[in-house]
């Protein structure tokens, strides 16, 4: 039997943006060369890295943020993960001084000088910690809230144990993709998105398919705020791989043919 493959800690982050005719949503389509979600439409994200741990922060303690998360400690890196990976995968910072006073990069100068440095990050040559020391900045929590927490199915080739975030866009921040890991990027009110799904324009996981569901009914960007710190306990959701029809698929709590699917 092969070995049990441990789902690796990871942090994914919906950042909203109000705008005319309801809030939008911040999408990215992951390069078609990938070897893990080639061509799919996601939220910014990835993995927790070791360095997470020791970014300077406002606002939130490892304590507080471990308790939402149900953790007994490290929750804090979660939080961390999740804006590291919005700002490498679609060039948005969110930031305050060592006071709270909200940091703003909105002239060409400062847009120039955060594309420079993310172009050091994500060519592996400068440290994210390295780049909030440099601009004397912390990364701002108050506006961050907990939304979802899923897992990977056993018997992938790659798992993760991700937690979803809500966050508020930086104003005055133009959001790009990275042109190597994604390559497009697109302001979406959440029921156009899951509509272009239904329509098969786009291709999406299940976790990205039911958090949009999730909050498409809500009317501003601070509604969906407001829900994900109402939450209580976040219970996590640990999809199974099943075979139909000569095909496997995914299944979660709810589908036909979850609970006897392997476990």
């Amino acid at each position: 039997m092969a070995e049990r493959l441990a789902p690796r800690p990871a942090a994914t982050v919906l950042t909203l943006r109000d705008a005319p005719n309801g809030y939008e949503i911040l999408m990215l389509r992951r390069n078609a060369r990938s070897e893990f979600m080639g061509g799919v439409f996601v939220f910014p994200g990835g993995a927790v890295d070791d360095e997470d741990a020791g970014a300077p922060v406002y606002g939130l303690s490892d304590q507080v943020a471990s308790q939402r998360l149900g953790l007994e400690s490290g929750g804090l890196a979660f939080y961390v993960a999740s804006l590291r990976e919005l700002f490498e995968e679609a060039g948005l910072l969110i930031v305050c001084d060592d006071e709270g006073r909200e940091i703003r990069f909105t002239t060409p100068e400062e847009l120039a000088r955060l594309a420079s440095y993310r172009r050091a990050l994500n060519a592996g040559e400068t440290p994210f910690t390295q780049v909030l020391a440099r601009e004397r900045l912390c990364l701002d929590m108050r506006g961050m809230a907990y939304l979802a927490h899923w897992i990977t199915p056993a018997g992938m080739p790659r798992r993760y144990d991700t937690r979803f975030f809500v966050v508020l866009a930086p104003h005055g921040q133009p959001a790009t993709h990275d042109a190597n890991e994604t390559v497009a990027d697109r302001w979406m009110r959440p029921r156009d998105a899951l509509s272009a799904q239904r329509g098969g324009e786009f291709d999406m996981v299940p976790p990205t398919i039911r958090n949009l569901e999730a909050i498409a009914h809500f009317s501003t960007a601070h509604e969906v705020l407001d829900f994900a710190r109402a939450l209580g306990p976040v219970t996590a959701i640990e999809p199974r791989l099943l075979e139909r029809d000569g095909a496997v698929v995914i299944v979660i709590p709810g589908d036909e043919g979850f609970d006897t699917a392997p476990v």
